[in-house]
């Protein structure tokens, strides 16, 4: 049987005195996903973060541990470390340490690359997503150990690509094959959590179609007082494009092929999760004064940010700043589509048929061109096994003081699909520690560090668990 409270209390003896400051070291290493510095393999901040944590790992007393870090030709690296058994069965647990750009809006006093311990937290770009991940996975292990609990045979995959879209995986994946076995519970501590006051389940992942939606109307830009009234606007076919995908009044898709119905069940967890939740389900994000969200209802907000499809745009080109647009009729603009998609939509399908809705039949003859620049699949966890559930159950009860709760996450993150299928058998523990306010990917990103610990310690009663299951 394991000792929670001893547990947590060596939990947060080992964050204080030594996680806490190495993972103040990885926040400053700016080591990019490859998608956003295709140089990444010449500037070395990849192979320096993956020095920094693989170093850590290396030096835990916990028997049975290698740990190494694998580099195949071309590729970001991984850091793979595996533990031996003392109960049958293995566990995958998964994280990532490559980062998202560092973007604007950080606080006065707080910045991407530069950490702060404020009020609990520490602030900088990938502390909560995903640095803290290998720090967990191998103290929960190791706090197994010290209490004498069996566990069962661990691999720890801590991959370099997951910020653009897990490209690199697939390869690290069948490389470890033989060694990663066929898990019968996967740990991925790189998901939400809907408040920093109990242990929180994810249950489902949405899909992620990006692609680069341009229009081309003239070969250069002109003098807009000669040339409006005979040439189309770009931006204004660009506009009449996006509405053959969106409802521009409320936000629905327009497509009904990429519409699923949302399972009874999950509607349930929903409506669960926002009676704990409330206000804050809207109010975790930093709305300017005066806006409010696109409903009053928290079951509602929660569905429709995971299990609908949704639209935003996340980048553009051929807009002149504000300070250099002259009276100029632009000839070509373009913009970077972000879609949402439901859980168990089949990304591909739905790629084709936004390519399709936004080529057909272009306006005045416009060159009008969608280049899909990737297109993942969602994720449906399958049922809990009675012995996973009763865990979950008891680990928040022993560390939070409440249930855990269950609820979708309107993200994605693609290595959980892609074990889905290879897996079909294996029980999931997706996870996390973004919750309000946290901001990953945009400014002011943070680390919340009691919850952090609290996770730490549900990961290793569930761990314990797992290797006590009946079999």
């Amino acid at each position: 049987m394991i000792n929670p409270k001893l547990l947590a209390q060596r939990i947060d003896e080992e964050w204080t005195q030594s996680i806490e400051g190495l993972l103040a070291d990885y926040v400053r290493i700016p080591n990019k996903s490859v998608l956003f510095d295709p140089d990444w393999e010449a500037h070395g901040h990849m192979d320096r973060a993956a020095a920094l944590l693989a170093g850590w790992a290396s030096t835990q007393p916990i028997a049975g541990l290698t740990v190494e870090v694998l580099r195949l030709p071309g590729r970001t690296p991984v850091i793979y470390a595996e533990v031996q058994g003392t109960a049958p069965g293995r566990v995958l647990l998964y994280g990532h340490f490559d980062k998202q750009p560092e973007f604007t809006g950080w606080e006065p006093g707080l910045s991407p690359w530069e950490p702060v311990f404020r009020d609990g937290k520490l602030y900088g770009r990938g502390g909560a997503d995903d640095g803290y991940a290998i720090f967990s996975s191998l103290l929960a292990i190791r706090l197994l150990q010290e209490q004498g609990v069996p566990h069962a045979a661990c691999s720890i995959l801590i991959e370099g690509s997951e910020e653009s879209g897990s490209i690199d995986l697939p390869a690290y994946v069948e490389h470890l094959a033989d060694r990663l076995g066929e898990p019968d519970l996967v740990v991925c501590l790189d998901a939400e959590c809907g408040n920093y006051d109990q242990f929180w389940l994810t249950t489902s992942l949405r899909g992620n179609l990006v692609g680069t939606l341009s229009v081309e109307v003239l070969t250069e830009g002109v003098h807009s007082g000669m040339g409006t009234g005979i040439a189309a606007s770009p931006f204004r076919l660009l506009r009449g494009l996006l509405d053959r995908l969106e409802n521009v009044h409320n936000g629905d898709i327009a497509l009904e092929s990429l519409h699923v119905p949302t399972p009874a069940h999950r509607v349930a967890e929903a409506r669960a999760a926002a009676q704990v939740l409330g206000d804050e389900v809207a109010g975790k994000l930093p709305f300017a004064e005066g806006v409010h969200p696109l409903s009053d209802d928290a079951t509602e907000l929660l569905i429709n940010s995971t299990w609908k499809p949704t639209l935003t745009i996340t980048g553009a080109e051929g807009l002149p700043a504000l300070g250099s647009a002259g009276n100029v009729l632009l000839p070509r603009v373009a913009v970077k589509v972000s879609m949402r998609l439901p859980p168990t939509l089949d990304a591909q399908l739905a790629a084709a048929q936004v390519k399709s809705t936004l080529e057909r039949d272009p306006p005045y003859g416009a060159r009008v061109q969608f280049d899909i620049n990737s297109s993942l699949g969602g994720w449906h966890a399958p049922a809990l096994a009675p012995w996973l559930d009763q865990a979950l159950q008891q680990a928040s009860q022993h560390h939070f003081g409440k249930p855990c709760l269950a609820m979708g996450t309107g993200g994605s993150i693609p290595f959980i699909g892609m074990l889905a299928a290879r897996y079909p058998k294996t029980q999931f523990l997706v996870t996390g520690v973004l919750g309000p306010k946290s901001n990953a990917h945009g400014p002011n990103e943070f680390l919340h560090l009691g919850m952090v610990r609290g996770v730490t310690a549900c990961a290793a009663e569930i761990l314990a668990a797992h290797g006590a299951r009946p079999v």
